[in-house]
């Protein structure tokens, strides 16, 4: 009886490991960033539309982070090719907004403001502490004022960007009243992506 039913419970627990990895897999996905599918995201997803034929070119890379939606939208050019959920700074330690500069990339890094937290796939954009990175993402804002977005596609877009690539913050929804932002940059009124050779990093900083 007793063996019977430990098989028992052993195979429930396989059946809900199964179904957990289906579930963590489907926060991933190659596709188009539609109304839809971003209106369909929770914490932790991420879209992404790329295919092999049309790698974007780094200087064509711009990224906006809303703070209200929680999401951050990549562009290559005019075209949304990528949305992730984001967790940014919670109150206290509130990513700032405005126009900002990708200043530094490190695939390995610690923070040596917080006791030395993990902060994989870094890129900079400010000389004061705060970057994106993988991280954990609660659903809300929740960081020290970075945004953390997840893992996979903090690799993907560490790959894309480059030193230089033009990042906006911004407190306004870019969904307003719809289920999802623009699918044009130019929509946003979002200045030209950086095509002057990429500056030199001279300098170095904590990072939050």
């Amino acid at each position: 009886m007793t063996s019977t039913l430990l098989r028992r419970g052993i195979g429930a627990v396989a059946v809900v490991t199964a179904l957990v990895g289906v579930s963590n897999a489907a926060h991933a996905r190659d596709a188009e960033p539609t109304s839809e599918a971003v209106a369909m995201m929770s914490p932790g997803d991420f879209l992404w539309n790329d295919d092999a034929a049309s790698q974007p070119k780094a200087s064509d890379v711009r990224i906006v982070v809303s703070i209200p939606d929680q999401k951050m939208y990549v562009y290559r050019g005019a075209r949304l090719m990528a949305v992730s959920a984001v967790s940014t700074g919670k109150p206290g330690h509130d990513t700032p907004t405005g126009d900002f500069k990708i200043l530094q990339k490190q695939v390995k890094h610690r923070s040596n403001l917080y006791n030395d937290a993990s902060m994989p796939y870094m890129q900079r954009i400010t000389w004061d502490g705060v970057a994106i990175h993988a991280g954990r993402d609660p659903g809300y804002a929740a960081s020290h004022g970075c945004v953390r977005v997840p893992i996979a596609f903090a690799k993907r877009l560490y790959a894309i960007t480059r030193l230089g690539a033009a990042v906006t913050v911004t407190d306004v929804s870019l969904a307003a009243d719809a289920p999802s932002p623009p699918l044009d940059a130019e929509d946003l009124g979002l200045p030209p992506a950086p095509q002057d050779p990429a500056p030199e990093a001279t300098e170095i900083a904590a990072v939050r």
